[in-house]
């Protein structure tokens, strides 16, 4: 069996000829292992395919997951300087703002006086979300705008034409051997990383039926993404769904507001398409197994 036949396999319940072996590397890892500058890896779409590809063949990985989205081709006219300093690489903006690149983890960006932007609950409109991009290069905006975009853009073009770049990529250079996996966020992970963590978890006791519209528009979006990746040829796709585990909301909670719109998304995907979707949450998940099954 090739890799990719092997892994497909096992996504389908199949026997395979070996246990497939694949893992998310964080994005640390990343950049201290793969040989690639980490500002190529972070804000170009071919330094992070070539980062993915890199490390499977040197760790000898049956699949890829691809879980950063495709970057503006033009983002360095909005740079103003780079700086270097000891651990980290700061990157100044035209704008005033700033984004620290750790040498071995996730970049972040920051407003001109360090602080980062969350909207509040009560400012939301839920029928102006669609999609929250949590890694994209710039800072979550409400209404979301993609990197450095000065306006909102409409629903039914709402993803760049580079947003899959990186799978598109991935996919070429191994996409017949390896099996190659694409990911979106929950509607609840986007939830909570557009409030705040603290803020999301609040708003749920305040108003969930205002929670529960934001959902439903978030899970529109997310749909939408997962059945483009799966046009684009993802052997499979990824759900994270890292916040809904029994360290931060009840059985209760996961079944008022991840469940279900989890579900829809499967659903929206394999109405047209033979790709399986599976989901990855953090922490305890014992007393919920049985509603993800």
């Amino acid at each position: 069996m090739t890799s990719k036949s092997r892994l497909n396999t096992a996504m389908r319940l199949g026997i395979p000829d070996r246990v497939p072996v694949m893992c998310q590397l964080s994005i640390g890892h990343y950049f201290l292992q793969a040989g690639i500058d980490p500002l190529e890896i972070w804000f170009t779409s071919e330094g992070f395919a070539a980062a993915l590809h890199t490390l499977q063949q040197r760790y000898r990985f049956d699949g890829i997951l691809v879980n950063l989205p495709g970057r503006d081709p033009q983002w360095q006219r909005h740079l103003l300087a780079v700086e270097k300093h000891a651990g980290e690489t700061r990157m100044r903006w035209r704008n005033g703002n700033y984004t620290v690149v750790p040498d071995d983890d996730n970049p972040h960006y920051y407003q001109a006086d360090g602080s980062r932007y969350f909207p509040e609950f009560d400012d939301i409109d839920p029928e102006q979300l669609y999609y929250i991009e949590p890694w994209d290069l710039t800072d979550i905006t409400y209404p979301y705008t993609w990197g450095f975009e000065e306006a909102p853009r409409p629903f039914d073009d709402f993803f760049p034409d580079y947003h899959l770049d990186p799978l598109k990529r991935v996919l070429e250079i191994c996409g017949d051997t390896v099996s190659v996996h694409a990911e979106v966020f929950s509607p609840w992970s986007q939830f909570m990383d557009l409030l705040n963590y603290e803020n999301a978890l609040i708003a749920i006791l305040d108003d969930p039926e205002k929670v529960k519209a934001c959902l439903e528009r978030l899970t529109a979006g997310a749909a939408d993404l997962a059945r483009r990746q799966a046009a684009a040829g993802a052997d499979a796709l990824l759900i994270s769904s890292a916040f809904a585990g029994a360290g931060l909301i009840s059985r209760e909670h996961y079944r008022q507001f991840v469940l279900p719109y989890e579900r829809e998304i499967v659903q929206a995907v394999q109405r047209d398409y033979d790709v399986p979707v599976y989901t990855h949450t953090c922490g305890s998940i014992g007393d919920r197994l049985d509603l993800m099954l």
